[in-house]
């Protein structure tokens, strides 16, 4: 099992009354120590990059992107062969994250959650694989390759299936968190790399989230089906579409800038950021709170990772939309106060909770979500003494590969009509289980 060492409960505290640094670093290793007690990846005869059951694949990636956060936060590298190690591992054939052994479970958000997490390496600087490895930038561009190829004209007008196999349940859906993460990625990729067609792309995301009805009123709705030219858009609302979109918004954002485009974006960040106040509780006020299913006790497994998400990604908005940062802040800091008095459950009396309003009440939930939400909005407390995010101009130091993930025969550089294709497979990941009955009335909707 994982050798680290546990860290004083006593910095949980510090960090519910918002103390120094180092009493935040304190407290977010605390978290991670035992966010970590999950993972057996690294055990003789289990498999890197995954985590046991209840858990999907595609969380063990988003994990993987806390503790790449938590590292360029604290500066505690402990975790960093670990993460190098499951997130190589699980890169598939093609260095594209499609890996065989998922194919159940493998839909685009899956394998973007991924992506993501390799291009907030690149962007963080983390240590490179070996050279005889795939890149961070690479396998970010690999994936936005592949999913480009799947953008699904033949309904609804285009956008990405959830599921990417058409034995898969949940192939006829086409939701939001797949599209966003497509946008997120290719929003990034353009930051990263300056090439104007990964901007292309995402605006042709933006638009059609929009023409669907998926983001109506900057509300993000789940999803729709094909089966019905996605005209059933369910209204359910998640704390991580909210996210995605924002963080990709102010990547087009600083994008724009050199262009002159940025108003538009500028105004579409601050529309996103202005409705998550339905995910935040009025009293005590500023915390935040996945309305779909925590005051129902409905959330599943993945719902309480779902925090963890818009957490990350506003604190990342700060970096490259600075104006956002004080009206970011004043929700995390309540949040994060309120995060570090849940986690009090357990013998060790540090475990955390999802149920942060409730103060020192512990909830009695415990898990890698749980603790991964804790961690993420913990840590983004120090948002402001780490550097923004590099640029291949500005220090990146990861090697990319613009026909990575399509053996060679796709490059996003070619005009937007080139990469046009007829055959395309469908698209999807492993999420909210909106087509299963678990949560049922509790999902929370704008009418």
């Amino acid at each position: 099992m994982i050798q680290v060492r546990s860290l004083p409960s006593n910095g949980l505290r510090a960090v519910a009354n918002v103390h120094p640094t180092d009493s935040i670093k304190a407290a977010a290793g605390q978290v991670a120590y035992d966010m970590m007690k999950y993972y057996d990846g690294n055990v003789t005869g289990r498999i890197p990059g995954n985590l046991p059951d209840p858990y999907y694949w595609w969380q063990c990636g988003a994990m993987f992107g806390s503790l790449l956060d938590y590292y360029f936060y604290t500066g505690d590298g402990q975790y960093n062969d670990l993460v190098t190690q499951g997130m190589l591992h699980q890169v598939g054939p093609n260095n594209d994250y499609m890996t065989p052994n998922q194919t159940k479970t493998t839909g685009n958000d899956d394998q973007g959650f991924w992506a993501m997490s390799a291009l907030t390496a690149a962007e963080q600087r983390f240590p490179n694989p070996p050279e005889d490895q795939p890149q961070w930038l690479a396998l970010a561009q690999a994936v936005f390759n592949t999913q480009a190829l799947r953008w699904d004209t033949q309904f609804c007008g285009g956008g990405l299936r959830w599921q990417v196999f058409t034995f898969n349940t949940g192939y006829d859906y086409k939701n939001t968190i797949s599209n966003g993460v497509f946008f997120n990625i290719a929003a990034r990729l353009a930051k990263y790399t300056g090439n104007q067609t990964y901007a292309d792309w995402a605006e042709r995301v933006w638009d059609w989230s929009n023409d669907v009805g998926f983001i109506q009123d900057y509300h993000f709705f789940d999803g729709a089906h094909t089966t019905l030219n996605c005209n059933d858009t369910n209204r359910v609302q998640w704390t991580y579409n909210a996210g995605v979109y924002m963080l990709g918004a102010a990547n087009m954002y600083n994008f724009s800038i050199q262009t002159g485009g940025s108003d538009k974006w500028r105004e579409r960040v601050d529309n996103i950021f202005n409705q998550t106040s339905m995910f935040y509780t009025p009293n005590p006020p500023n915390v935040m709170q996945e309305q779909a299913c925590e005051p129902y006790g409905t959330c599943n497994t993945d719902n309480f990772s779902f925090k963890a998400y818009l957490a990350r990604w506003m604190a990342a908005t700060t970096k490259v939309a600075p104006y956002m940062y004080d009206r970011v802040m004043e929700k995390i800091r309540a949040s994060a106060a309120a995060a570090a008095l849940q986690c009090s459950g357990g013998a060790s009396g540090t475990l955390c909770g999802i149920k942060w309003s409730d103060g020192a009440k512990y909830d009695g939930t415990t898990g890698v979500g749980q603790q991964m939400s804790a961690l993420e909005v913990m840590q983004s407390l120090l948002i402001s003494r780490v550097a923004a995010p590099v640029t291949q101009d500005t220090g990146g130091i990861s090697k990319g590969d613009p026909s990575a993930g399509s053996a060679g025969t796709f490059d996003p550089t070619l005009p937007q009509a080139t990469i046009e294709r007829k055959d395309r497979v469908g698209a999807g990941i492993l999420t909210t289980l909106v087509l299963v009955s678990g949560i049922g009335s509790a999902w929370w909707m704008i009418s």
